[in-house]
């Protein structure tokens, strides 16, 4: 089983309000999303594991049962080019769970137009391999977000 960790500080909302059809439908994979803090911050790895995705814009991390794990940060931010995000990790890293990954603003993404929502999901997972997913609640960073079976 694997404990899923939020990667930042916010309110996690649930899939279902995330302003993207793709992650609202569950079409990437279940999971919950983060209503981010409005602060510069760091997103963090949720799990131990290896990075084998990395953008500025979203990251994966597979751990070691090779369960892989996306963080978005913000929906449609892969148009900002990578502007106002910092890469503090590379490609084929291997990560602690909170180990940093990319320093971005919250702040700055709305002021571009965009939502910063960021999708935590559990790919190539089903909805009933998740349990006490966390949607409705404030979070810290590190706080739990799912289990997956």
């Amino acid at each position: 089983m694997t404990t899923v960790t939020s990667p930042l500080a916010g309110r996690a909302i649930g899939l279902a309000a995330v302003p993207d059809p793709v992650f609202s439908g569950v079409m990437v994979g279940p999971g919950t999303a983060v209503d981010p803090v409005r602060e510069p911050s760091v997103a963090v790895a949720p799990v131990d594991g290896i990075v084998v995705s990395l953008h500025a814009h979203a990251f994966v991390v597979v751990d070691g049962e090779g369960h892989g794990v996306l963080t978005h940060l913000g929906i449609d931010t892969v148009q900002l080019n990578g502007q106002g995000f910092e890469l503090l990790a590379a490609k084929g890293d291997t990560v602690r769970r909170g180990d940093p990954i990319v320093h971005w603003n919250p702040v700055e993404v709305e002021a571009a137009g965009k939502s910063p929502v960021c999708p935590v999901v559990a790919l190539e997972a089903t909805p009933d391999a998740l349990a006490d997913v966390a949607e409705g609640v404030d979070v810290p960073s590190g706080g739990t977000l799912f289990t997956w079976r």
